[in-house]
């Protein structure tokens, strides 16, 4: 009988969990871009290999919250460090006083912990990795410490390797052809959201939620059709998400309905909608309608 068992990703903003979390499931089912706090939620990521089921969770950016929206998240990312059987804390730089706020968490849960040192493909030489490893010896009893990059999938197999003495024998918890437990609206409405993270600057990605408001499947024609809703906090970024004459919104649109015709394997006709609703990340109500909250 295989293994199975649960672990969760956690540390900073934009040190790479999401992309780590992609690669070792072998398919996008949570969105990147170079922005900060991309990830909003927890998503799990299911991956199944050798009678064994790895079930990943990934978490946002650990950090000081500063309105609602940031508390869910943080929130999101504390919770989902409860239960599992090992926590992988990834890293991309030499240990900062801003990495105590991690460490304390882990401390504090006291569970099995990998640190994961991404992007070792981004670094020049290999004393660059060992300063990093020296900088956060000491800080706790890591169970491994492993160099990897997300984006090549180095050093991926001793990663799993490492994982699996914390796992136990026994049922899997989710079918074998699941890779995600995410419904398919939610992995639409982030896609559409990722594709704001990287055509828009400054405020607004941050400002920007998406909601579906209807999905049909046309199954003759073999289509779907979606009605999503941009959510933002100013009229002034309403203007930018529509751009000059509609052309930012519609690429946009493009670009997210190639690639959720890719994860659906259906021709996707999406229609797409801004609506102003000002400061809802300061707004715990809305923050939760949005599906960020509980």
């Amino acid at each position: 009988m295989g293994k199975s068992g649960f672990i969760t990703i956690v540390g900073k903003p934009n040190v790479g969990k999401s992309t780590l979390l992609n690669a070792l499931v072998g398919e996008k089912i949570a969105i990147t871009s170079p922005k900060v706090q991309t990830t909003r939620y927890r998503i799990t990521g299911i991956l199944n290999e050798d009678d064994n089921q790895f079930i990943f969770i990934d978490t946002p950016g650990m950090h000081k919250p500063s309105h609602s929206l940031g508390k869910q998240m943080d929130k999101a990312a504390t919770e989902a460090m409860a239960d599992v059987d090992c926590v992988l804390w990834v890293v991309d730089q030499p240990f900062k006083k801003s990495d105590e706020f991690i460490l304390n968490r882990i401390k504090h849960e006291g569970l099995p912990t990998i640190l994961v040192i991404n992007k070792i493909d981004e670094l020049e030489k290999k004393s660059d990795i060992d300063e990093i490893i020296i900088s956060f010896m000491g800080k706790y009893e890591f169970d491994e410490i492993i160099p990897v990059s997300a984006k090549d999938k180095t050093h991926f197999v001793h990663l799993k390797n490492a994982i699996l003495k914390h796992l136990y024998e026994g049922p899997q918890f989710y079918p074998e052809d699941y890779v995600t437990d995410q419904s398919k609206d939610a992995r639409m409405a982030e896609l559409i959201r990722e594709k704001i993270l990287y055509a828009t600057e400054q405020e607004v990605p941050h400002s920007v939620a998406v909601m579906i408001e209807t999905m049909k499947v046309n199954e003759e024609l073999n289509t779907l059709d979606v009605d999503a809703l941009i959510i933002v906090e100013r009229d002034s970024q309403k203007g930018i998400i529509i751009g000059k004459n509609g052309e930012m919104l519609k690429k946009i649109g493009t670009q997210a309905r190639k690639e959720i015709n890719k994860i659906f394997d259906l021709k996707v006709h999406l229609t797409l909608w801004v609506k102003v609703k000002k400061d809802w990340r300061n707004d715990p109500q809305t923050v939760t309608r949005y599906g960020y909250g509980d």
